[in-house]
């Protein structure tokens, strides 16, 4: 098998011209018959590298994944591609299972999901051995090791694939994983010399935003007030903060609802169903939801909540934006959020604790950065960036300093005369004077450094605090209730007079305010009306074939079409992710609101690529005369047999033989190797010019 093979099922299944980075190696390993590692972002194509081996080599190709929806969701759009896939897992009866065993035995099936626990029973094993398997794909193999965010138990058997099935390829695929956790898939699978495909982890198409969390949830409404009709996840830490924050985005009339473990499993599955068909755009939910969805078209994802580690944070915030258009995220920070998560990692993982904190520490650091975010990302996964990646809040509002040395000496004096038993709560309050009752009966209100910052607000010292940790001059004591010490360093600025720097609050502040709209062009008002029209149109088909509308077409898809607005079938099969089988299924009826729009544009005085064509076509269809046609268009007779030329150029249902005699056919015919008006003049100019270009059009089609 050659990669050029792989390239015309790419195009024939998928609708894409050419591979991304690294795929198709990866699949040249396959084809090779190599063991190989994968580590790709979400939504950076991972799938296809096992999917285009399945339908390209002889056999069937075997996918462990640990999610039910996740199965479902790829096995549907598979076969809304024209590839003949199924899966297996406890939601099946025995009659399914016996009827997808058959279609296994007879070759009928080129792609199999299970899970893990149904692929270490001996049944299954029995049925791999009775078919042949051309590769073996383990999903999330992130899972198998006791270094990765989301370890699962059962997935360690599976080291018992590579013993069983010693001459098939084993390809193992995540998109999280530090260097540690990959050598462990490896050992735990007992991989052969591994080739490893280590993909870029940037994903220019998402931009990346952190802001403090005080009013996060009038900030969440003014974030999707503004983004109407769009698909997102608001990842909350808690199940209560999922349920009271729908319940707050409903009062203010987003369409929005709430999922957690907490929940029934037919309560689960109908959110998830609900998010995919689009019928519910927003979701708040703890971490238990996204794992396992394949949704190509959620638009932006929120972090109501700073995320326990940086891998689980960019495999969440992957979800958006996984067609490769535009995204947004954005993560609210908050000290109280790391003092929560550390104590839960201390009471539930105490085993790995010291790695968990770590890692936490990591996330920390990215939400406290004054530096490129990308950059941060991209280096925690040992991937080097040159530049600034100019989509994250950083880079498009960088900070600016001031002279902060007098802030700074104020907060450690208020440390230093405390005893350092405060919390960074009750600092603040000290130094903006507060009168609550805890600080009055401990005297706080007649140390020195009481109320000397009350021309601040919380927010303001909160900020500054961060900042005075960050830059190491200030220490949190996890260990005696989160109290703030002095490092060494703050002794500098205490009694040396060291000069501190800290951004100013404008700064921060500035990234909230949302930017002034700009002015929208014609040609971005008809781009953006012929999106959500085809955005409708998929939906209504959807909702017909009972499928997520993504499964038709992409956001990225649409987008392409309406920028370039298509008119025929060859048009159209050149828009990425339309393939043969997505082009005989919705090719016409995508085409057809495609050309009312233009001709209905151009019927309303604005000029649209393609329209003039159009507008013919739709009175050759009524059965008019080219006469006729001239007469209503206004235009010459030579310009309206140019037009329907083209049309059937383009592979549209005109008959333009009936322009023309067969005696005049085969004058041109003579001359053929000759330009139009050489033939013109050859004829002594008896045939008409018009007549000798459609004959020529005639004969290059036929």
């Amino acid at each position: 098998m050659n990669l050029t093979e792989a390239k015309k099922a790419l195009k024939t299944f998928f609708g894409y011209d050419d591979f991304r980075p690294q795929q198709s190696e990866i699949i040249d390993a396959v084809y090779q018959q190599k063991d190989s590692l994968v580590l790709m972002p979400t939504g950076g194509g991972k799938s296809i590298c096992f999917q285009i081996p399945a339908v390209t080599l002889k056999g069937t190709c075997v996918v462990i994944s640990p999610l039910i929806a996740l199965m479902k969701d790829q096995v549907e759009g598979l076969r809304s591609n024209g590839i003949q896939a199924a899966y297996m897992n406890s939601t099946l009866d025995t009659m399914e299972l016996r009827a997808i065993e058959n279609d296994l035995m007879l070759g009928k099936i080129k792609l199999l999901y299970v899970s893990p626990e149904k692929a270490v029973t001996q049944d299954f094993l029995t049925l791999m051995k009775s078919i042949e398997v051309n590769l073996i794909a383990i999903d999330e193999a992130h899972c198998i090791s006791a270094w990765g965010h989301d370890f699962r138990p059962e997935y360690t058997q599976l080291k018992f694939l590579k013993k069983q099935f010693p001459n098939t390829p084993l390809m193992a695929l995540t998109a999280t994983a530090d260097r540690l956790t990959r050598k462990d898939i490896e050992e735990q699978l007992t991989m052969q010399n591994p080739q490893r495909f280590i993909a870029s982890f940037d994903r220019p198409n998402i931009s990346l935003k952190v802001l403090p969390a005080q009013k996060r949830r009038e900030q969440i409404i003014d974030f999707i007030q503004s983004r109407p009709n769009q698909s997102g996840i608001i990842y909350c830490l808690s199940r209560k903060n999922t349920e009271n924050l729908s319940t707050k985005l409903n009062a203010e009339g987003i369409r929005a609802t709430y999922y957690h473990a907490g929940m029934s499993s037919s309560m689960r599955s109908k959110v998830q169903e609900d998010f995919i068909n689009d019928k519910v755009p927003v979701i708040c939910a703890t971490i238990a939801f996204g794992m396992g969805i394949d949704k190509s078209n959620v638009r932006w994802v929120i972090h109501y909540n700073l995320p326990k580690n940086i891998e689980g944070y960019y495999q969440e915030i992957g979800r958006a934006g996984r067609d490769g258009a535009k995204a947004d995220t954005l993560l609210f920070y908050s000290y109280a959020d790391v003092n929560i998560l550390r104590d839960i990692i201390n009471s539930n993982d105490a085993e790995n604790a010291e790695i968990q904190l770590a890692k936490l520490d990591n996330m920390q650091q990215y939400a406290e950065s004054l530096i490129c975010r990308r950059k941060i990302l991209m280096n925690y996964f040992s991937e080097n960036m040159e530049g600034d990646c100019g989509n994250c809040d950083i880079c498009k509002n960088p900070p600016q300093f001031f002279d902060g040395t007098i802030i700074a000496q104020k907060a450690m004096s208020a440390i230093f005369r405390t005893q350092q038993s405060v919390g960074m709560s009750m600092l603040i309050d000290i130094l903006r004077g507060s009168k609550r009752k805890e600080i009055l009966q401990k005297n706080y209100d007649k140390i020195k450094t009481y109320g000397v910052g009350a021309e601040y607000s919380q927010m303001d010292w909160q900020s500054f605090i961060q900042q005075l940790i960050q830059l190491g001059y200030i220490e949190i004591a996890y260990e005696r209730y989160h109290c703030l010490q002095l490092t060494a360093a703050a002794k500098e600025v205490l009694f040396q007079n060291k000069k501190v720097e800290l951004v100013k609050m404008t700064s921060i502040l500035s990234r909230r305010t949302a930017k002034k709209e700009k002015k929208v062009t014609k040609r971005e008002r008809i781009r953006n009306e012929l999106f959500e029209e085809l955005r409708q149109l998929r939906k209504q088909l959807a909702q017909k074939k009972g499928i997520p509308p993504y499964l038709i077409f992409s956001d990225a898809t649409l987008e392409e079409m309406a920028a370039t607005q298509p008119t025929t079938s060859e048009d159209l099969l050149n828009i990425s992710g339309v393939g043969e089988k997505k082009l005989r299924d919705f090719g016409k009826v995508f085409l057809k609101q495609i050309q009312n729009y233009i001709v209905q544009q151009s019927q309303n005085g604005s000029r649209v690529k393609g329209a003039t064509y159009l507008v013919t076509y739709n009175l050759y269809k009524k059965g008019l005369s080219v006469e006729e046609i001239v007469q209503e268009r206004n235009l010459h007779e030579t310009t309206i047999y140019s037009h329907l030329a083209y049309l059937f150029e383009k592979g549209e249902d005109v008959n333009i033989k009936q322009y023309f005699s067969n005696q005049e056919l085969d004058l041109v015919q003579t001359h053929k190797h000759k330009s139009p008006k050489e033939i013109y003049e050859s004829l002594n100019e008896d045939v008409p010019y018009h007549i000798i270009r459609l004959c020529l059009t005639y004969l290059d089609h036929v």
